[in-house]
This record gives structure tokens, C-alpha cells and sequence, in this order.
């Protein structure tokens, strides 16, 4: 069986941030590296972020009125944030997971 080397630490691994063009992206691309630069470095920073960042959307639904059924879709992707607010959501989980050997499964959906 083959091994596989990962070339990057896992908790100083920010995945890649697909900036996309135009001028709004611009103006948010330094919020944008001021998220992905905070580093989780204590359990009480990684707790706080997993209790706050949701895994998943929570405003996906589905409504039903008068016998029929409305499906509301995800609206996170809609922030402009969204990509790098899930991965400080994951660099917490891995904080937690590896470094202070805890059970994250309460965090996970």
C-alpha cells in the first residue's frame, strides 16, 4: 500500500482563496486576508469559532404552505466571505482535533 506525504502542516494550512475579478472583490480581497491570516493557537479561540460559524447553512429550508412545498436554498454562499469564514470553521476543527486531541463531533453536522 502506497503512503501519502502532505507537503504543509495541518494547522498552518490555509486552503486556496479563489479571489474572483471586479472591483467589489478588490475592495474585500484585504478583509479577505486578514480572515485567512487569524491563526487558532487555544482551544477557547477554536471553540468560540466552531460555535459560531454554523457547518452548515442554516437558512436552507423547506416551507410548506397551503399543500405545496417551497425549498429555500443556501444563502451563505451569498456572503462574500463565505470561503474564508469555512476555512477558519476548519483550521478550528483541526486546532481542536489535532493539536488538543479532542472529539469534535459535536461540531460536525
Amino acid at each position: 500500500m502506497e503512503s501519502i506525504n502532505h507537503t504543509h502542516s495541518h494547522h498552518n494550512y490555509h486552503p486556496p482563496n479563489y479571489k474572483k475579478p471586479g472591483w467589489f472583490h478588490n475592495l474585500l480581497n484585504p478583509l479577505r486576508s486578514l480572515v485567512d491570516g487569524i491563526q487558532v493557537k487555544n482551544s477557547r479561540l477554536a471553540h468560540l469559532i466552531c460555535q459560531v460559524i454554523p457547518c452548515c447553512c442554516p437558512f436552507e429550508r423547506n416551507i410548506s404552505l397551503f399543500g405545496r412545498t417551497v425549498h429555500i436554498p443556501a444563502l451563505c454562499k451569498l456572503n462574500p466571505l463565505y470561503d474564508e469564514f469555512v476555512g477558519m470553521r476548519f483550521r478550528a476543527l483541526s486546532y481542536l482535533a489535532d493539536e488538543c486531541g479532542e472529539d469534535i463531533t459535536k461540531y460536525i453536522c
